[in-house]
């Protein structure tokens, strides 16, 4: 079987050892970054369109909890082929048509004509959009070693929230100005453009433009693995993946404390996704407009959580600290901290309504470099096997997240679904507390 192991890398550029690093890892990071503001809009932009949405087809809290999970419904139960899929393909084929397909999905929500057209339409975002998070996990572990990898993963994760912070009063006043449909339309239209940008752009290591050998030899020399691609290829050649290879992924007490630890920090993350608007305006009674100038203020903490944790948490690695401790703070604090969102039921005017819940979505965004712990842990030839079960937790929250809120707003009160949120997101932080241990990568 010699001739199937791993070819040596072919190095572009530069072979001298004193050749100084390119960065085009950065331009990676750029990459990733964009495409996941678009991934996140159309995922998001229904929380916008909502309470349009109610009014026109008469939709009851129930109806919009079920159309708010619909993406869920189809992304969730889809991750571990997905992950197949995404330990098959390389991510540069991938990505764009999966852009390709979601976009086209969205743009058809515009002239969606009722509300099952509505929940199909949504689960063909979900299905499209199962691949997104597992190629940028497979990305970033080919790109970073552990003294960046955090770093990219929490630029590209404080994309989610970058693009809902600037653009949710951009898309308000769309939907006030042009009527909801547009808000789809315009959404879809940025995702096609950016499929055709993200294909001509990027490409494996050692075929991307302008990247030399030092760069090559520093991601391999600090655990990133530029060749994964060649790597995963010659698993599959091997052996392929088998059902063992599902049993690893789900027999190991580890990586289900990753699995619990995501679905809490998922549910936190719906609430903010879907009915975050419609909290502000039919619970707390504020008009749309300020209400979308209110809601980008809870993404913008996000994205300052996100970004310290990252940083940090590669700061403390490359000064010796343990990945362990490096990595599992931030997150265990970030979902413990979370917890403060049940504060907003004791309060009354905007301004601590608005502070509580963006001092709870800058902890859930401390917690969101969790990504950099599956990179850590997942067996090497099944990493997007594993990442799609860890997507899949997250995932079941985006599911389950929307309806129980529903349901328990038959009550006529935010209250109940607040504690609930709060209580979910201590119970996470108590998995990588008492689950998780030590960070290392899990037996193959």
């Amino acid at each position: 079987m010699a001739n199937d192991a791993p070819a040596p890398l072919v190095r572009p550029g530069a072979t001298s050892a004193l050749a100084v690093p390119s960065k085009r890892r950065f331009v990676v990071m750029a990459l990733l970054f964009v495409t996941v503001v678009i991934t996140y809009l159309d995922r998001s932009n229904l929380s916008i369109a909502a309470p349009g949405i109610a009014r026109e087809f008469a939709l009851s809290p129930v109806q919009m909890g079920l159309l708010f999970s619909a993406f869920g419904w189809t992304y969730t139960p889809l991750q571990i082929p997905g992950g197949w899929l995404t330990d098959r393909i390389r991510p540069r084929t991938l990505y764009t048509a999966a852009l390709v397909l979601w976009s086209a999905a969205t743009l058809s929500i515009g002239v969606a004509s009722g509300f099952t057209i509505l929940i199909v339409l949504r689960m063909l975002v979900g299905v499209w959009e199962v691949p997104s998070f597992l190629i940028n996990n497979r990305v970033a572990t080919t790109w970073f070693g552990e003294g960046e990898r955090a770093t990219c993963i929490a630029v590209y994760t404080a994309a989610e929230y970058v693009g809902l912070a600037f653009l949710t009063p951009v898309l308000a006043w769309i939907a006030v100005t042009f009527g909801w449909p547009v808000i789809f339309f315009a959404t879809g239209a940025v995702g096609l453009i950016w499929a055709v940008i993200w294909y001509r752009s990027y490409h494996e290591p050692t075929e991307f433009p302008g990247v030399n050998a030092a760069e090559i030899a520093l991601i391999e020399s600090t655990g990133g693995i530029p060749d994964l691609s060649t790597r995963i290829e010659a698993h599959r050649r091997q052996s392929g993946i088998t059902w063992r290879d599902l049993g690893v992924v789900l027999g190991r007490r580890k990586l289900w404390g990753l699995y619990l630890g995501h679905f809490a920090w998922g549910n936190t993350a719906a609430f903010f996704l879907t009915w975050f608007p419609t909290y502000l305006v039919k619970y707390r009674h504020l008009d749309f407009i300020k209400a979308g100038i209110y809601a980008s203020l809870p993404f913008l903490c996000a994205v300052v959580g996100v970004l310290c944790s990252g940083m940090l948490s590669d700061w403390l690695v490359r000064r010796g600290v343990s990945l362990s401790i490096a990595r599992k703070t931030m997150i265990i604090c970030g979902l413990g901290l979370s917890s403060v969102i049940i504060g907003a039921n004791y309060v009354s005017s905007p301004a601590l309504i608005i502070m509580f819940l963006a001092l709870a979505f800058l902890a859930n965004g401390l917690a969101s470099i969790h990504w950099s712990l599956v990179s850590a842990t997942a067996p090497e030839r099944l990493i997007g096997l594993t990442s799609g079960m860890f997507n899949f937790a997250g995932g079941l929250a985006s599911i389950t997240g929307p309806i129980v809120i529903g349901f328990l707003l038959q009550a006529g009160s935010f209250t109940a679904p607040l504690v609930y949120i709060a209580c979910v997101a201590l119970l996470g932080a108590g998995s990588y507390i008492f689950i998780v241990g030590k960070l290392e990568r899990v037996a193959d």
